[in-house]
C-alpha cells in the first residue's frame, strides 16, 4: 500500500460517519421547521386611564398592560382550540416572539391627566421587558418586535394641540436603540426624527417580516424595495405597521402653506409623505392608497399585513380603492382605547399566531384575556380565527 493511500476500512468508516453526520443534520432541519408561535398586540397608551377594569374607576394603563402580561405569561400551559388551524387542539408551550404594533406612549396632550413619554416608556419596559417571562422553543426569554405609532412619532415632533413638554422623543429613541441595536444609542434629546428611521426586517420560520414606521407612503417604500430587491420571489413577506391598510388622511404631511404642524389644518405629519388628495384632512387618501395597491401588485410575495391603530380585533381582507388587490389584514385590540373592549373589558385581547414553515399557513387566532373581570385568574377564552396561505 501507497504512503498517500487510505485503508478500505478506514474509507469505509468515514464515509458511513458522512453518512450518519448528514442524517443528524437533517434531523435538525426538521426540528427547525417546527411551527412558530407569537402574540400581536398593539396600542398599549400608557399615560390614559381606563373607565373601570376589575371594579375599580380610572384604572391606570401600567395596571392593566401588567395584568394582560400576566396574562401571557400563562399561556404555556393552555391548549390552542382543535378548529382545524395550525397547531389546533397543541398545548401552547413556547412562545418565539411578540409583536407590539406601537403607540407605547398616549399623546402628552395639556387636555387629559397624561405622563411624559419617558415616564410611559419606563412602564412598558417594566411590564414587556422585564415582567414577561415566557420563553420560545430554545428556552430563551421570548423576543419582543415593535414598531412605532402616531402617539409616540407626534411627541416626538411636536402636535397641533397643546402639549406639556412640547416633545418628548423618549418612547421613539428607545425603540430605535431596541430593534436596531445601533453601536451608538440615542437619547431623547439626540433622536433626530428626520434621519433616524425605525425600519427593519427579520427572518422567521421561513417568513419575511417587515417592521416599517407608521405605514407605506413613498419614503417607506423606497426601504420596502431596497429591503426586498434580493428576495426570493417564494419567500413570503409579512408587513407590521402602526397604520392600518387603508390610511388615515390626517397622518400625511400638511400640504399647505410651508407645510405645519398647526390647528387649523389639523395634518399630525407623522408620515413622511404630503398629502395628495387635496388641504384638507376630511377627504379620502384615495392616490396614496392607490400607490400602496400598486406596489402590493409588484410584490406578489407581500401575503400579509399586521397592524394597530384602529383599537379592534379584526381580520379582514384589503382591496384597495379600486378593488384590484387582496391583501390579508389582522388589527389587534387596545387593552386601554378598544373600540369594542373599552366598553366591554369581557372583549380584552390580543391575537395569538402559528405559522408552519413546512405547509406556509399562518393561524392568528383571538385571546380574550379578561373574559371573567371576577375571576381574573380564570382561563382565558378563544375567540375568532384566521388561516391565511402564505405560499
Amino acid at each position: 500500500m501507497k504512503n498517500n493511500q487510505i485503508p478500505v476500512f478506514i474509507l469505509a468508516a468515514l464515509l458511513l460517519f458522512a453518512g450518519c453526520k448528514k442524517k443528524n443534520n437533517e434531523v435538525n432541519e426538521e426540528a427547525d421547521m417546527s411551527p412558530v408561535q407569537f402574540i400581536f398586540t398593539s396600542d398599549a397608551h400608557y399615560g390614559l386611564n381606563r373607565a373601570t377594569f376589575r371594579g375599580g374607576a380610572k384604572v391606570d394603563a401600567h395596571v392593566v398592560n401588567a395584568a394582560m402580561i400576566e396574562k401571557m405569561n400563562s399561556l404555556s400551559a393552555l391548549t390552542l382550540p382543535d378548529d382545524g388551524g395550525v397547531n389546533g387542539g397543541k398545548k401552547i408551550g413556547s412562545v418565539d416572539f411578540l409583536l407590539e404594533a406601537g403607540d407605547i406612549a398616549n399623546r402628552m396632550e395639556t387636555s387629559a391627566s397624561v405622563q411624559t413619554a419617558a415616564q410611559s416608556w419606563e412602564q412598558f419596559r417594566i411590564d414587556y421587558l422585564q415582567n414577561l417571562t415566557l420563553k420560545n422553543k430554545k428556552n430563551e426569554k421570548t423576543e419582543l418586535f415593535i414598531v412605532p405609532g402616531n402617539h409616540d412619532v407626534s411627541n416626538s415632533i411636536g402636535f397641533y394641540g397643546a402639549m406639556s413638554p412640547l416633545t418628548d422623543a423618549s418612547s421613539m429613541a428607545n425603540i430605535y436603540n431596541l430593534m436596531l441595536k445601533t453601536p451608538s444609542p440615542k437619547t431623547a434629546a439626540t433622536f433626530n426624527y428626520n434621519t433616524d428611521r425605525i425600519n427593519y426586517s427579520k427572518e422567521i420560520a421561513g417568513v419575511h417580516f417587515c417592521f416599517i414606521q407608521m405605514w407605506p407612503d413613498s419614503a417607506v417604500r423606497i426601504w420596502l424595495t431596497k429591503d426586498l430587491q434580493n428576495l426570493a420571489n417564494s419567500t413570503p413577506v409579512i408587513i407590521v405597521a402602526h397604520d392600518q391598510p387603508g390610511v388615515v388622511s390626517n397622518h400625511f404631511t400638511n400640504p399647505n402653506g410651508t407645510f405645519s404642524i398647526n390647528a387649523t389644518d389639523k395634518f399630525d405629519n407623522v408620515l413622511d409623505e404630503h398629502f395628495k388628495d387635496g388641504k384638507v384632512t376630511t377627504v379620502t387618501a384615495t392616490i396614496e392608497q392607490k400607490a400602496f395597491a400598486a406596489f402590493l401588485k409588484q410584490h406578489s410575495n407581500i401575503k400579509a399585513y399586521l397592524h394597530g391603530h384602529v383599537h379592534e380585533s379584526k381580520f379582514y381582507v384589503w382591496n384597495g380603492p379600486d378593488n384590484d388587490v387582496a391583501l390579508n389584514a389582522v388589527s389587534a385590540d387596545s387593552p386601554m382605547k378598544g373600540l369594542v373592549s373599552a366598553i366591554d373589558e369581557t372583549k380584552l385581547s390580543f391575537q395569538f399566531g402559528v405559522i408552519d414553515p413546512k405547509t406556509m399557513l399562518m393561524t392568528i387566532r383571538e385571546c380574550f384575556w379578561n373574559s371573567n373581570p371576577s375571576t381574573p385568574a380564570e382561563s382565558v377564552k378563544w375567540g375568532n380565527s384566521v388561516t391565511i396561505k402564505l405560499r
